[in-house]
């Protein structure tokens, strides 16, 4: 077996074990941590795949704005009460600092099988597809996007005022 291979299936299961995790939480904030772990081993995934612009996508959109956008919801109903599986105290200190050591070992191995194998193989026609769907975002599309931006921050401060008036 190769190393990307190991690496591959390293990820495949955090997702896995995490996702259940994620579905498994009684409470929401560690429901949506687990789904945070999950998005991050996807993002993995797509980079071991090639696909570094959907893996970047992966970890700005759904690991970044959407989680953000579930964590202030959650702060919003006040879901965040501590459930009887939630672990705390040393016992949870020594889960985390396990995962985190963890990842950080995935992490060193995912960068040394890809400086082992070369690095990933480009071809070298074009400018590629960052900037091709750049260029147009920030040209063509510059208004559109700010525009979009704006409702959605218009959003979140009508929800704020309608949780309040209810609170």
């Amino acid at each position: 077996m190769d190393g990307t291979l190991i690496i591959f299936w390293a990820f495949a299961g955090l997702a896995v074990l995490s996702s259940l995790a994620c579905i498994t939480r009684r409470s929401p904030v560690a429901s949506a941590l687990w789904l945070v772990v999950t998005l991050f081993a996807v993002a993995a995934l797509f980079v071991l795949l090639d696909a570094q612009f959907i893996a970047v996508l992966q970890v700005l959109v759904y690991a970044g704005a959407i989680m953000v956008l579930f964590l202030f919801v959650i702060m919003l109903l006040n879901l965040g009460r501590a459930g009887p599986t939630d672990l705390k105290g040393p016992l949870g200190l020594g889960v985390g600092v396990f995962l985190a050591g963890l990842l950080l070992v995935q992490l060193l191995v995912l960068r040394q099988a890809g400086l082992a194998l070369g690095g990933p193989v480009r071809p070298s026609v074009g400018l590629g597809m960052i900037p091709s769907v750049a260029r147009p975002l920030f040209t063509v599309y510059l208004v559109p996007f700010e525009i979009t931006s704006i409702l959605l921050l218009a959003a979140i401060v009508g929800a704020v005022v309608l949780a309040k008036r209810k609170l």
